[in-house]
C-alpha cells in the first residue's frame, strides 16, 4: 500500500493532493488562478509562479489535513517536472525536493500529460488498460496508445495551436470572459451551428495529425466582418452563433481523428481527458461516437478534467512500484527536449 503526497504547478492552477494506492483520493486540493488572470484575457507567466509561491505550503497543508494524514506518514512525493511554464514548474518542484530531503521521503518526477492520462483511471468509474488516451488541453491535443498510465505511445498531435488554445484565442477576440473554453461553450449552447461555414482543417487529410490555427483565424475574419457591417460591436446572438460554429468545426475534427485512432490501433476503450474534456458538446459527440461504434468511453470528473494532483499521484503510484525514482538533482523542462516526440 503506497500513500503519496502529489503536487502539479505546471501552468496557472495549483494543486496538491494525497492518494492511496493510485486509484483512492483522500484529498484533492486546487488554487485557481483565474482571477488572477481573468483582466488579461489569457494567463501570465510571471504572476502565475508569484501566486504558487505565496499559496502553495498552505495548499499542501489543506490537502493533508483534509486527507487526516501526518506528512511523516506519505511513502512518497511526487510533482510534476514538466512540460508546462518554468516558473510554475520550479515552484513546485524546489517544494517538492524540499520535502523529499526533510522527510527522507522517495521523489516521483512525473509527466504532465501522463498525469492527464492517469486521470481516466480515476473517479468512480475507472477505465481499464489499455485504452486510447486523447489529451485535449489549453497546451496540447494528442492521441495515445496507452497501454500503462507509466508509459504511453504517441500517435498523433495538432502541428499548431492546441485545440483548447484555439478556444481560449477566439474567446478573447469575441471579448468574452476567461477561462475562454468554458465561455464559448456556454454561448455555444445559444448559437446556431450551422450558422457559418468554417473549415474542418486537416479532417480528410490521411494521419492522426491536427491543425487548428487557420480555424481560429477563420473566425477573428468572420468576426471582424460583421463588426464592419454592424458598427464595430457584435450583437451578442453573433457572438453566440460564431461560438457555436466555431465549436462544432473544432469537434468535428477530433471526433473524426478519434474514430480513425481506434480503427487503427483496435483499441475498445477510450478516455477524452484534459481542461476541453469538460466542454458539454464535446463530451456529448465523443459519447455519440462511443455507441455508434461499440466502445467503452470514460470522461473525468469535471474536476479532473483541468489541472490536478491527483492524476500526477496516479502515475507516481505506478513509477513508485517499477522503482522509477529521482534524485534531489531533477530538473524541470517547460518542452520536450528537442529530438523528442511530445510524448511522456
Amino acid at each position: 500500500m503506497a500513500l503519496i503526497l502529489a503536487l502539479e504547478s505546471s501552468c496557472d492552477d495549483l494543486a496538491a493532493a494525497v492518494v492511496r494506492d493510485g486509484v483512492d483520493v483522500l484529498a484533492s486540493v486546487v488554487q485557481s488562478q483565474d482571477a488572477v488572470h481573468a483582466p488579461y484575457g489569457g494567463v501570465v507567466p510571471e504572476l502565475a509562479s508569484r501566486d504558487h509561491v505565496r499559496h502553495l505550503h498552505a495548499t499542501v497543508t489543506r490537502a493533508l489535513t483534509r486527507a487526516a494524514v501526518a506528512l511523516d506518514e506519505i511513502d512518497a512525493i511526487a510533482v510534476t517536472s514538466g512540460p508546462g511554464l518554468i516558473g510554475s514548474l520550479l515552484v513546485g518542484l524546489s517544494f517538492a525536493k524540499a520535502l523529499a530531503y526533510r522527510t527522507g521521503k522517495p521523489l516521483v518526477s512525473v509527466h504532465h500529460i501522463e498525469g492527464h492520462l492517469a486521470s481516466a483511471r480515476l473517479g468512480e468509474r475507472p477505465l481499464a488498460l489499455p485504452f486510447l488516451g486523447f489529451v485535449v488541453s489549453g497546451g496540447h491535443t494528442a492521441l495515445y496508445d496507452v497501454q500503462t498510465l507509466a508509459s504511453a505511445r504517441l500517435l498523433g498531435q495538432t502541428r499548431d495551436d492546441s485545440a483548447g488554445e484555439a478556444f481560449d484565442k477566439v474567446a478573447k477576440r469575441l471579448g468574452l470572459g476567461y477561462p475562454g473554453g468554458r465561455e464559448v461553450d456556454v454561448h455555444a449552447r445559444r448559437g446556431r451551428i450551422g450558422a457559418f461555414a468554417f473549415p474542418r482543417p486537416m479532417l480528410r487529410e490521411p494521419g492522426l495529425e491536427m491543425s487548428f490555427s487557420g480555424l481560429k483565424t477563420a473566425v477573428a475574419l468572420e468576426a471582424a466582418g460583421l463588426e464592419s457591417r454592424s458598427g464595430g460591436r457584435l450583437r451578442e446572438s453573433d457572438v453566440a452563433d460564431l461560438c457555436a460554429a466555431f465549436q462544432e468545426a473544432a469537434i468535428d475534427v477530433l471526433v473524426s481523428k478519434a474514430r480513425r485512432a481506434l480503427a487503427e490501433t483496435g483499441l475498445g476503450r477510450l478516455a477524452l481527458v484534459g481542461g476541453l474534456a469538460a466542454n458539454s458538446r464535446l463530451r456529448e459527440r465523443m459519447a455519440e461516437l462511443a455507441r455508434e461504434i461499440s466502445v467503452e468511453t470514460h470522461f473525468p470528473p469535471l474536476a479532473l478534467c483541468t489541472d490536478n494532483a491527483a492524476m500526477i499521484a496516479a502515475v507516481a503510484d505506478d513509477m513508485l512500484r517499477a522503482g522509477r525514482t529521482a534524485g534531489l538533482d531533477l530538473e524541470a523542462f517547460s518542452r520536450v527536449p528537442v529530438g523528442r516526440p511530445d510524448a511522456p
